[in-house]
């Protein structure tokens, strides 16, 4: 992507695996400087501490997203460290066991929706103050194919899902004309760490996950990092607002596979 990252700052949280550190990794090596941030502290030291091998630089801020005054906390360190934001990835997030809907919990319904939906709101609300100074910036909130169709059992997951996307093209709408881009990728089935260990621990469900995707196989943290990085340069300097899916074609599909 020649030279427009370096130099620049990109913030990305739930860096200490999977996409956000395939993320935060796909970013340094585009020479921007990296903010990783993570509620694990192995984890994100551990991404710092790849990125600060190949000759990266980047800093690790421990964060519960979740918590205003930890994401108020963890810009605040994110200015005072590198100057500014350029680059946001809003990545953090959990999934969910299944459960019908009429059979939540309350402790677990109000959890997933504020570590999945109202973090992105608590990030996004601090990002943007500081790119409004700035007189620029891009954000990239990470959502899901379950935010663009139902997922039977996994309500609460595919609300907080489908709110950041209802989240993303309104704040896109706000501040495309004060030179702020905001967009959404919506990853389907993909090859983390915790999908693996998943899927190992129910190989019965390795077929089912695979034929999600009409490519018959699941994405790599590496293929969503590209297009957060896409999305974030010059090359998309006329899109704001979209929700990308990024999922082997699952959905022109149109559903989930049951």
């Amino acid at each position: 992507m020649g030279e427009q990252f370096q130099g620049k700052v990109a913030l990305v949280t739930g860096g200490g695996s999977g996409i956000g550190r395939a993320t935060a990794l796909a970013f340094a090596g585009e020479m921007a400087k990296v903010v990783v941030t993570d509620i694990l502290v192995k984890g994100g030291e551990e991404t710092v501490r790849m990125i600060k091998e190949t000759g990266g630089k980047s800093i690790f801020v421990k964060a519960d997203v979740s918590k205003q005054s930890e994401v108020e906390g963890f810009i605040l360190k994110a200015i005072e460290s590198y100057g500014r934001i350029d680059f946001a990835f809003n990545n953090a997030g959990i999934g969910q066991p299944p459960s019908l809907t009429a059979d939540y919990g309350k402790e677990i319904w109000d959890s997933i929706i504020s570590t999945n939906l109202n973090s992105i709101w608590l990030c996004m609300k601090y990002e943007i103050q500081q790119m409004l100074k700035q007189g620029a910036g891009a954000i990239v909130n990470s959502s899901s194919g379950a935010g663009l169709f139902g997922v039977p059992t996994m309500s609460a997951y595919s609300t907080s899902k489908h709110g950041i996307l209802g989240l993303t093209k309104t704040a896109a709408l706000e501040y495309a004309r004060a030179g702020i881009r905001i967009n959404a990728v919506c990853p389907g089935p993909i090859a983390t760490e915790g999908n693996k260990a998943y899927v190992a621990a129910h190989p019965e469900l390795e077929e089912k996950f695979a034929a999600m995707s009409p490519m018959k196989r699941f994405g790599t943290p590496e293929e969503i990092a590209a297009a957060v990085l896409w999305l974030c340069s010059d090359a998309a300097s006329y899109i704001t607002g979209i929700a990308m899916p990024i999922d082997g074609g699952q959905a022109a599909q149109g559903s989930t596979v049951e």
